[in-house]
């Protein structure tokens, strides 16, 4: 695309013609908005005297916001002009016509409606030659007049008589467009036609009788779910039609016959499908306007714009989402990138709950010059001006409410107000993406070294106001751990008959012969078992009073019997007759031992495999030193 395109272009919209206004400056031309006559552009070529090419570019009033919102290469930072309101363009192969006629569009609109203002900047060049633009020539026609060509038929003569050429406006070109559609609204014809057409905004009056014979035709097949080839810019008209309501009963049905034509002629490879991008935006600009519900609307909206809202409300919000959603989020702005953290790949759904947890314990804590950490990265809710539907032939026949608003989510709005529409929503150009991804660039450090994943991170030392929010999450998750690795111990004292029953059998495999010759079963059980209840569970209370006073452990409440088991196995010896003397079950002793052990050590540090206890290894040396490093009687 070139400058040109775009000079033919605002003055067959707008009539909007360059004013060469400094005889200095001749690469130099204004565009400016037909009724205020405000500045809407200033072009700018400039020569290369090495080469001889020429550069072209201008600076469009429309807002900087549109820099990060379409994401093209050849957009930028303005030129020439100053101020959040200009934005840049370069005109080469790569710049794409109905981008930047868009953005003119609104430039013009804002400065008829308050003041905004397109600048297109000629740059000098440096031979001091001027280059003049030229302009696009308008389509050849064929009408001829009504009156002397016999070959066009009544109803094309009839719909020619209405059309009136008023102030040349865009304005005026839509209420043409809709005044002729609705005429011919029913007409069909029966004629075949094959050749090109192209023009930007086309509409009925472009077109000459065989062209416009030619889309009746094709337009009667289409309406009969029959898409024949057609040039796009006569497809575009089928489009503008559909839009204002010509040929269709409401605006669920025009949504539904715009989706017809989307599946039977873009998608199907009959059309062109550069279209669809054009006609997404419509129908989802066309639902606001007409107030189709949004789980309609949502359809239509770009998905990665969607996504992104969805997660703006995810992390505004993180205690009522889970751990997979608040991640998702998280991807969503800091990159997918932290999906390959080995803190991911090797513990997937606790990294998950890990980075959640960093998101959830930040928004909670974090303040900065009065704002949490989501409006630091986020920015608040801010109303923007939103011209729907105002690249395409749509005539507003119905005057626009007082007051209305329409919610697509609760992070997307759209206001109007006394016909002015107003978008308010989280703006992308205002967050602060460094400072949320360096949070999550240094979690992600610190989790692969808590998590001893190997790969470390470098740090960073910008990035360190956001450890403090780190290291708290990994201490939770580390008492958390060490919580859950504690042995639970109950006891259903409602099957108590059973424990006695078994104690009894228990005891009674060893007791010594000669024991069992000095008292019966029942005396031993009726003497021994009857303390056995919640309170002194696990206690043996039978030990001689001298042996009690004699073994003890510093800071460990431990029995002198179970000392002296321990010292035992210390030593390597057997301690079967140490039970069986002071009527000891095993697997009691042991469980007694390993949880008054559990606090100091974190772990069971002995076992009871087939009655028969043994040391864990690894917690040798520990008990010796909890011992006070005596392990002799």
């Amino acid at each position: 695309m070139d400058l040109s395109e775009l000079a033919a272009y605002a003055e067959e919209k707008f009539n909007i013609r360059e004013q060469f206004k400094w005889t200095d400056f001749p690469s130099f031309s204004v565009l400016a908005a037909p009724y205020s006559g405000k500045w809407a552009a200033l072009l700018m070529r400039q020569s290369d005297p090495a080469t001889g090419k020429i550069s072209q570019r201008c600076d469009i009033k429309c807002g900087i916001e549109k820099l990060n919102e379409l994401n093209e290469p050849y957009l930028s930072q303005p030129f020439r002009m100053k101020g959040p309101n200009w934005l840049g363009v370069s005109f080469d192969d790569r710049t794409k016509p109905e981008v930047v006629f868009r953005l003119f569009d609104q430039a013009v609109y804002a400065g008829e409606q308050s003041g905004y203002t397109l600048i297109i900047d000629y740059s000098e060049s440096n031979t001091g030659e001027q280059y003049k633009e030229t302009a696009l020539s308008a389509p050849s026609r064929s009408f001829y007049s009504p009156e002397t060509n016999p070959d066009i038929p009544e109803k094309i003569r009839e719909m020619m008589r209405l059309f009136k050429y008023g102030d040349n406006s865009f304005n005026q070109k839509c209420r043409n467009f809709y005044t002729q559609g609705k005429f011919m609204e029913d007409y069909e014809e029966d004629f075949p036609w094959k050749g090109d057409f192209r023009h930007y905004f086309p509409t009925y009056h472009d077109l000459n009788a065989e062209q416009l014979r030619g889309y009746f035709s094709w337009r009667k097949n289409a309406r009969k779910g029959v898409y024949l080839h057609i040039p796009v810019s006569l497809a575009y008209i089928y489009i503008y039609e559909l839009l204002n309501g010509i040929g269709a009963s409401s605006a669920e049905d025009t949504l539904q016959k715009l989706e017809d034509f989307e599946n039977g002629f873009l998608t199907s490879g009959i059309g062109d499908p550069g279209i669809q991008e054009n006609l997404h935006r419509w129908m989802y600009e066309f639902s606001i306007v007409n107030g189709i519900p949004a789980e309609t609307t949502r359809k239509y909206i770009d998905q990665d714009i969607l996504r992104k809202d969805k997660a703006i409300l995810n992390l505004k919000e993180p205690q009522n989402h889970t751990d997979d959603e608040i991640f998702d989020s998280i991807c969503a702005f800091s990159g997918d990138k932290l999906k390959l953290s080995p803190v991911i790949t090797k513990f997937t759904q606790k990294g998950i709950h890990l980075f959640a947890e960093v998101w959830r314990y930040a928004s909670q804590f974090y303040s900065y010059k009065g704002q949490t950490l989501f409006t630091t990265c986020f920015g608040n809710q801010n109303s923007f001006h939103w011209y729907p539907l105002s690249n395409a032939v749509y005539y507003w026949k119905d005057p626009l409410p007082e007051h209305a608003e329409y919610e697509l989510d609760e992070c997307r709005k759209f206001i109007c107000h006394y016909g002015v529409w107003l978008e308010k929503k989280f703006e992308n150009l205002y967050f602060q993406k460094n400072r949320f991804q360096a949070l999550f660039h240094e979690a992600d450090r610190l989790l692969r070294s808590y998590l001893k994943t190997g790969h470390p991170l470098k740090e960073k030392p910008e990035e360190s106001w956001a450890a403090p929010y780190v290291q708290a999450v990994i201490e939770m998750d580390r008492k958390t751990e060490l919580e859950a690795a504690k042995p639970k111990i109950t006891i259903d004292f409602g099957d108590l008959d059973r424990i006695r029953q078994d104690a009894l059998l228990t005891r009674d495999s060893l007791l010594t012969e000669e024991e069992m010759n000095e008292s019966g079963t029942d005396e031993i059980y009726n003497t021994d078992i009857q303390d056995f209840s919640p309170e002194n569970a696990g206690q043996e209370n039978n030990l001689p009073e001298e042996e009690t006073s004699q073994q003890t452990a510093p800071g460990l409440p431990l029995e002198p019997i179970h000392i002296r088991i321990l010292q035992a196995l210390l030593r390597g010896d057997s301690v079967e007759m140490l039970l069986k003397e002071n009527h000891l079950i095993p697997s009691v002793v042991t469980d007694t031992i390993n949880e008054i052990f559990f606090d100091e050590i974190g772990d069971s540090v002995l076992e009871c495999d087939d009655s028969k206890i043994s040391i864990v290894e690894d917690y040798k040396e520990d008990i010796i030193q909890l011992l006070g490093g005596n392990i002799n009687e």
